[in-house]
């Protein structure tokens, strides 16, 4: 249920007539949004996809250039590097957080640096299902080595770091670029669309200029590179900063999903709980738990399956990239953990709506699941 003051923006933009990207709420919704997440800019774009392709731009990577990234991720992340021409190297998970092992990155920077091999043009941190990833070591590594991070953050709005450097730090807020995602089942939905944040100027202004198709200030028409059609439009805005108002509410939601689950996983054979470190304050936007094979003989698409049957949808984490047709050929730097995360994953439901009567109904099907020879 989309609520707030949502019905009266809408009303307004339909009513001044402005619907397009030319618009009031485009300009209210990206200024509210950087101080939401703690920025100095933000640049409203048409997705989350689109954002990640303009921090890419902006940071001047080329072509023949390489991205370290996540393979356990969507392949959103990794798509854009391909639209610049360049080239993505994946990176294995950790078990900890689900998200890229932070501890791979560094060694394999250091061992670049070591041996003369050149490093990548970037470094793309990905905040997977909502929990924040160790940032920390990856950026101290980066900076010796002159490397621009750039965090997507699409599935972790609201997410936190707790204790370390970045105390209290929204995730998407720390790297050079940040982007997030609006999309339909998002924390905040536009009905598609997605937000670049930064805190250089320059960088801003630039990434906007290319969301505009980089037609120039005046009367003509008059363009000074190859730019894209990437704004997203004012109504579309006006939706996003209705629920950007209420999206304290919306986190609370999900966290009470999560500790409602975490609850009753503690007391249940064969699943294992989402992820949740200590140094971390996760959105729990999907709350991603996994079948536990040491104590089970119930695989992932088992309980999806028989969750399915009682009329709840569940599903797969993300294929890793590595596994995919798409990128099976692009270089690897280990892959067993994600690997086993992506055999044992299961995303419950985790609407901010939910409810305690529906995360109920989830939790007895996972009782049964569990229960059943």
């Amino acid at each position: 249920m989309i609520g707030g003051n949502a019905a009266a923006y809408l009303d307004e933009c339909l009513t001044s007539n402005f619907v397009s990207s030319v618009g009031p709420f485009v300009t209210r919704f990206e200024e509210a949004f950087a101080s939401a997440v703690g920025a100095r800019y933000a640049v409203a774009c048409g997705s989350g996809t689109a954002a990640i392709h303009l921090a890419l731009l902006v940071l001047d990577v080329h072509e023949g250039d390489e991205v370290l990234l996540p393979s356990l991720t969507f392949v959103a992340s990794a798509n854009p590097i391909r639209y610049v021409g360049a080239r993505p190297t994946f990176v294995d998970a950790e078990a900890e957080s689900y998200n890229g092992d932070s501890d791979l990155v560094v060694a394999e920077l250091d061992r670049r640096a070591r041996v003369g091999v050149r490093q990548p043009a970037a470094i793309e941190v990905v905040h997977l299902v909502g929990h924040p990833a160790k940032l920390e070591p990856v950026l101290d590594a980066a900076m010796r080595y002159g490397i621009p991070i750039i965090e997507d953050a699409s599935e972790a709005l609201g997410a936190t770091y707790r204790g370390g450097s970045y105390d209290g730090r929204q995730v998407g807020s720390i790297g050079r670029v940040g982007c997030f995602s609006f999309n339909g089942n998002k924390l905040i939905t536009t009905g598609g669309g997605g937000m670049l944040v930064t805190d250089d100027e320059a960088l801003a202004r630039r990434a906007r200029h290319l969301s505009t198709q980089a037609r120039l200030p005046g009367r003509a028409y008059d363009h000074d590179e190859v730019g894209f059609n990437y704004r997203l439009s004012n109504i579309a805005a006006a939706l996003g900063l209705a629920q950007l108002e209420t999206m304290a509410e919306l986190l609370a939601g999900r966290r009470a999903n999560a500790d409602r689950y975490d609850a009753a996983i503690a007391d249940l054979p064969g699943i294992l709980p989402a992820p949740r470190a200590s140094w971390a304050d996760p959105s729990f936007w999907l709350y991603t738990a996994r079948v536990d094979r040491a104590t089970t003989s119930l695989t992932r698409d088992d309980l999806i399956d028989q969750l399915a049957e009682e009329g709840i949808e569940a599903r797969p984490i993300w294929t890793p990239l590595h596994r995919t047709k798409l990128y099976r050929d692009a270089p690897m730097l280990g892959g067993s953990v994600a690997d086993a995360i992506f055999e044992t994953a299961v995303s419950l439901p985790s609407s901010s709506s939910l409810g305690s009567a529906g995360a109920d109904r989830v939790i007895q099907g996972l009782q049964r699941a569990v229960a059943k020879p």
